[in-house]
């Protein structure tokens, strides 16, 4: 007997008979093997997270204390851990933008939270933040958002965004705000 018999035979007594009475035995297994293996490679639905909400998120003052924001972004640095695109806003209008960026220290990481080992072959630069979400409004930097796999996140808001914000989450020691805002803008992976 064959595996998929073996299938068809392991349904109860009322179902098989009904099966086998409309498809008759063959049609019967493949039908139960159908369905089984139907379920299993069914895609899943994707969890899109909407670029429009995580833009205005990231520029928040404080997206952790807007409850309509800590899913979507909590999402997005998931998917950034693992791989995924960082979600596009198409209503953003011109100058109105959020990318990402991997990090990588020293250049690309605030000097607070670089971490230099000695090894064998030399001093080795790490950055406690994974990677950069940066944020432009009117076509100039509003902010950037360092965050780690563990859902850390650190934002230093531009100084036309702290003059417009009036307060805001400052994460960064503020000697270090501006310094850490006015580094080069980093290629695009």
């Amino acid at each position: 007997m064959n595996h998929l018999a073996t299938l068809s035979l392991a349904r109860p007594a009322g179902m098989r008979n009904c099966a086998n009475r409309y498809l008759g035995r063959p049609g019967a297994v493949l039908a139960t093997a159908a369905v089984l293996l139907g379920g299993m490679v069914a895609p899943r639905p994707a969890l899109a997270v909407d670029g429009c909400l995580v833009l205005l998120c990231f520029a928040a003052p404080n997206w952790r204390a807007i409850p309509q924001c800590v899913p979507p972004i909590r999402q997005v640095l998931r998917d950034l851990a693992r791989g995924r695109a960082f979600p596009r806003c198409a209503m953003a209008g011109a100058g109105n933008a959020a990318s990402h960026f991997w990090t990588s220290a020293p250049e690309a990481c605030p000097p607070q939270y670089t971490r230099v080992h000695e090894t064998q072959g030399g001093w080795v630069y790490t950055c406690l933040y994974d990677g950069l979400v940066t944020v432009d409004i009117d076509g100039a930097l509003w902010s950037h958002t360092w965050w780690n796999t563990s859902g850390e996140t650190v934002t230093v808001f531009s100084r036309a965004a702290r003059a417009r914000l009036g307060a805001w989450d400052a994460g960064l020691d503020p000697a270090l705000v501006d310094q850490v805002v006015q580094q080069p803008a980093l290629a695009q992976p």
